[in-house]
């Protein structure tokens, strides 16, 4: 997920690749085979699957978090892989209440295994209302609808080595790198969908939306309409959105989350690190008080001995590296960390894959940690969830362009159960 520039970083990533043909006596992981079943029991442990935790941080620089870079992100606007064949109508919206979803974070995650992997991001977004969120819950406990409503929806996309967006060298790891192709214009409010729609006055700014065509011009685009018309030259500040300039939150749109970019590092290291070692929770960017606040708030949901246990587990499993807003692991038969017994899917709950009906597989989980750095509010109206679990093709099937993968959303667990 670190791809802080250079070709030695890009492979490091690529041997984070968990799977079973890792060739690297170094970090070969032994698998249970025990595991055999859908135990409660058994979905509690992880002690034999190679995690990597990702962390965010302000990036040191801008052009770090550009699309040139392979970037693992949060907040702010995707740096989309492919930028021309971006998702489209319904697929940018959500299902709930039909307002555009807002970038939550992507993970650059190659797979070794074929070519046509050499690149591969995935990408999350969701509606920031809770209330869809919640209406969410109820719509994953259908079984393979021909239509689910969701409001949390994930994309995937790869390239292969050779294409028209990249050079096949390395990138530099620093300004110089650039694009091949500028990419599709994209909306002057939110940066992250295609700009389809124009402003029918100075025929400049673009929008993915009548909505977000609305807010900019309530925003400031009144005034500067005219003066757009008047100079087509600086028309677009968004028509290098692709990645030859870098991509900036839209002026004047305070609604989207800050900016970060993510960092990884073995769970093992802290296995040995955090043991008795007090200097990472003095150092920590989340103060302990707001760990401890979050974690009692989710404890006074839990209704029996059962969820008290596995929030225990889970706990002293996350409290060795607190900080920590993904958990990515995509070995064969690996499972999310669950932090409670109600709300977690069957096998049979899982779909297959849309395109190529194939088996879907685990591969990492985002917490709750990251609300903290986005600054969303603790309260009944504002986003919450126990752990977002992300499923995607095992075979990572190919095609142009983006396929929507499956998210498995965990709640308190109150609301945790179909109805």
């Amino acid at each position: 997920m670190d791809i802080n520039g250079k070709g030695d970083s890009v492979d490091e990533l690529k041997g984070l690749r968990i799977t079973n043909l890792d060739d690297d006596d170094d970090e070969t992981i032994a698998v249970d085979e025990d595991d055999n079943g859908e135990d409660e029991e058994d979905d509690d442990e992880e002690e034999q699957e190679s995690v990597i935790l990702g962390f965010v941080e302000k990036p040191e620089h801008s052009w770090s978090l550009l699309r040139q870079q392979f970037p693992s992100k949060a907040g702010g606007v995707p740096a989309w892989l492919d930028p021309d064949n971006l998702p489209t109508g319904m697929s940018c919206v959500c299902d709930v209440c039909g307002e555009p979803l807002q970038f939550l974070l992507q993970v650059y995650a190659p797979l070794v295994e074929k070519d046509s992997t050499f690149h591969r991001t995935l990408f999350v977004f969701m509606c920031l209302s809770m209330k869809c969120l919640l209406r969410d819950q109820h719509e994953q406990w259908k079984r393979h609808p021909d239509k689910q409503s969701r409001s949390v929806k994930v994309f995937r996309c790869q390239l292969p080595r050779a294409n028209s967006f990249y050079s096949i060298k390395p990138p530099e790891g620093n300004a110089t790198d650039k694009p091949l192709t500028p990419g599709a214009p994209l909306c002057n409010w939110c940066g992250t969908w295609k700009g389809d729609k124009f402003c029918s006055s100075c025929k400049v700014a673009r929008y993915c939306s009548q909505k977000h065509q609305v807010m900019h011009w309530r925003a400031g685009h009144k005034l500067e309409c005219q003066q757009l018309s008047l100079s087509p030259q600086s028309s677009d500040s968004n028509a290098c959105h692709g990645g030859v300039a870098q991509i900036k939150a839209p002026k004047g749109n305070k609604s989207l989350w800050p900016e970060y970019e993510m960092k990884n590092e073995h769970e093992s290291e802290y296995d040995t690190e955090m043991s008795g070692d007090e200097e990472h929770t003095d150092n920590s960017l989340i103060p302990r008080n707001k760990v401890d606040d979050t974690m009692k708030s989710l404890m006074d949901t839990f209704e029996g001995d059962g969820d008290k246990k596995s929030w225990a587990s889970f706990q002293e499993r996350i409290g060795k590296a607190p900080e920590q807003v993904l958990r990515y692991c995509r070995s064969a038969g690996s499972k999310p960390l669950w932090p409670i017994l109600g709300g977690r899917p069957s096998k049979a709950d899982i779909p297959i894959c849309s395109y190529c009906g194939g088996h879907l597989c685990f591969e990492f989980q985002i917490l709750p940690q990251l609300l903290y750095y986005f600054g969303v509010k603790n309260d009944a109206e504002s986003l919450d969830w126990a752990t977002i679990a992300v499923y995607t093709c095992e075979a990572s099937c190919e095609g142009v362009g983006y396929k929507q993968e499956f998210a498995w959303v965990q709640l308190g667990t109150a609301i945790n159960c179909p109805s």
